[in-house]
């Protein structure tokens, strides 16, 4: 399962990564953690998560519900599940 984003702040077991932003972004990232009262690695977790970074996993999750509601057989559920991540990944 993957962990809620206000669970995120609390999670000391997460590896951790190191990155370049500018002064700007970086500037922009620690005044809308501030203002929203989460960890920059919140913010960054849940936007990566916004773009469609998933552990793969979750896209195996999202192929056996599939399966599973519609009755559809492992490769057919697959077309289904990554014509739905396209989709929803190109805002549609």
């Amino acid at each position: 399962m993957v962990p809620s984003f206000e669970d995120l702040d609390r999670n000391d077991d997460m590896p951790r990564l190191t990155i370049s932003l500018s002064s700007a972004t970086h500037r922009a990232l620690k005044e809308a953690s501030a203002r929203q009262g989460r960890s920059m690695g919140a913010i960054i977790e849940e936007s990566l998560e916004l773009r469609g970074v998933r552990p793969i996993e979750t896209a195996r999750d999202i192929v056996a519900r599939a399966r599973a509601q519609a009755r559809l057989e492992a490769d057919e559920a697959t077309a289904v599940a990554v014509r739905e991540t396209r989709l929803h990944r190109e805002g549609r």
